[in-house]
């Protein structure tokens, strides 16, 4: 005989926790993308605003031209996440 009997309470709980920390984790991982994300466009638009051509951008940040370009006719300030 088994020392801890199965009980579906106890499994429900400990499924419940672990999605609770995979979806945190899956949260995280989205938070820390976006953030990066929002910093080389902060990136951009400095360097922008400081004469650098948007191929020079492109090779700082990695940011893909059509998203450079954008960010060159937004105006001063304004990131994509502000809109």
């Amino acid at each position: 005989m088994l020392a801890n009997e199965w009980d579906m309470e106890t499994a429900l709980e400990v499924s419940r926790e672990e999605g609770f920390e995979r979806g945190v984790g899956v949260g995280m991982e989205k938070g820390i993308e976006k953030g990066m994300g929002i910093g080389m466009e902060t990136v951009a638009v400095n360097a922008l605003a400081k004469g650098y051509s948007i191929e020079q951008v492109y090779e700082i940040t990695g940011l893909d031209t059509e998203t450079i370009t954008s960010l060159s006719q937004r105006p001063a300030g304004m990131l994509s996440n502000e809109s």
